[in-house]
């Protein structure tokens, strides 16, 4: 018989997300007449905007010519979607990225899970706690976690972000060879200034450590001098890997397309210590394990980059934004501890004396009819915290914050 992988039995039951909706399927089932608003999952709710999708029907149309049929594309992603990345989201920033650093893919959760398998099985790893759950599971998989329990992992270095320090991650104190930040940070919806950021680039250049950058959220920064990027940072292009995302961005949860920025500079030892570009590794492997995404999603991906995509997609945005911002002054005028909310479409609470975070969510559920995700699904220093997603109609936004403040008082 088949001998499976013993790392996948060590994962604690289901993931996060999926004990979420199990939970909210079972009570809407017992329920039915229950209106659910759901702030949890982070799942846009507008449309794709007309450029959007006016550049992808006249895509599905060219491949319904025989003159215009495309077949298998470029392994990376095609010319016109990789220059328009290079050009408005970094070259517009004074920052230069060649043409093969640039890797278009089907999700930045794809891409944040896949990285792992350039590692070594005993690199150590270090993780914001709390964390996004796929930079944990993905290398729990592999074997680089440890054991897990008491709600730890033995083998992962927890870099604790709380109230008290800010939510600004702590240095690691130990060895590491990879650490995993996102910024705008989810679950905490905040974000790091330039100043903070450097001292993660700077720390990983002068102990030979690698960063995972995940900026899925970065369209959502709207204060003045918040990095977007972390190619901004002086000597980033050494030691950082950079994971952007059209889902949130553009509205592409469904549609599927993202990219990863892998420099040259950004290198790895082998068994004789020999240093190794990462970008010919990544390389390999998305070729060998990756068909790349489909013509008619990166033409519409593409469209996001011209002046009407930028102008359409902004103003989903800002509307997301108000709703983060309808939670957030909602949750404060209740009387509720906030964090987030402003750079971000996420805003992170503290839940009453007295309760845990899954109490908080069958609490929310049950009285409120209100969705969020727990934060100790998210790791230890998550516990006591919830999080609200801004993603929900305006209305449905405010008829939540109505419902939690009536039951706050």
């Amino acid at each position: 018989m088949l001998k499976i992988n013993q790392n996948y039995l060590k994962l604690p039951g289901s993931y996060l997300f999926a004990e979420t909706a199990r939970r909210t399927k079972e009570y809407q089932a017992a329920h039915p007449e229950a209106d659910i608003i759901r702030l949890g999952i982070g799942d846009v709710t507008q449309p794709l905007v007309p450029a959007v999708v006016e550049a992808m029907r006249g895509a599905v149309e060219e491949m319904g010519r025989r003159e215009t049929f495309r077949g298998y594309g470029p392994d990376f992603g095609y010319d016109f979607l990789v220059n328009a990345i290079r050009e408005t989201d970094y070259a517009a920033r004074g920052i230069d990225i060649a043409y093969d650093e640039v890797f278009v893919s089907d999700g930045a959760k794809c891409d944040v899970g896949n990285i792992q398998e350039l590692f070594s099985s005993d690199a150590v790893i270090a993780v914001t706690d709390p964390v996004y759950p796929v930079y944990v599971d993905s290398n729990a998989m592999a074997g680089r976690a440890g054991e897990y329990a008491d709600g730890r992992w033995s083998r992962l270095v927890y870099l604790p972000c709380n109230a008290e320090n800010g939510f600004v991650p702590p240095l690691p104190e130990s060895r590491v060879d990879v650490v995993y930040l996102c910024y705008p940070n989810n679950p905490t919806g905040t974000v790091l200034t330039k100043e903070q950021l450097k001292r993660f680039v700077d720390w990983a250049r002068e102990n030979g450590a690698l960063i995972i950058f995940d900026a899925a959220y970065k369209a959502f920064v709207t204060t003045p001098g918040i990095p977007l990027s972390i190619y901004e940072i002086e000597g980033a292009r050494e030691v950082a890997i950079e994971c952007c995302s059209y889902s949130k961005t553009a509205g592409f949860t469904g549609t599927r397309c993202a990219y990863t920025i892998v420099p040259h500079e950004v290198k790895g030892a082998d068994e004789n210590g020999a240093a190794v570009e990462l970008n010919a590794l990544w390389k390999r492997r998305m070729a060998t394990k990756f068909n790349g995404v489909s013509y008619p999603v990166q033409r519409a991906a593409a469209a996001t980059h011209t002046p009407e995509g930028q102008r359409q997609i902004k103003s989903v945005i800002a509307g997301y934004l108000e709703n983060a911002r309808v939670i957030r002054e909602g949750l404060q005028a209740a009387g509720f501890t906030v964090f987030g909310g402003v750079d971000s479409p996420y805003v992170w609470l503290k839940v009453p004396e007295g309760m845990t975070s899954w109490d908080f969510f069958d609490r929310l559920l049950d009285e409120c009819r209100v969705v969020g995700t727990p934060g100790s699904g998210f790791g230890p220093s998550g516990e006591g915290y919830f999080r609200l997603t801004a993603f929900n109609t305006l209305e449905k936004t405010q008829e939540a914050l109505e419902r939690i403040a009536a039951w706050k008082k």
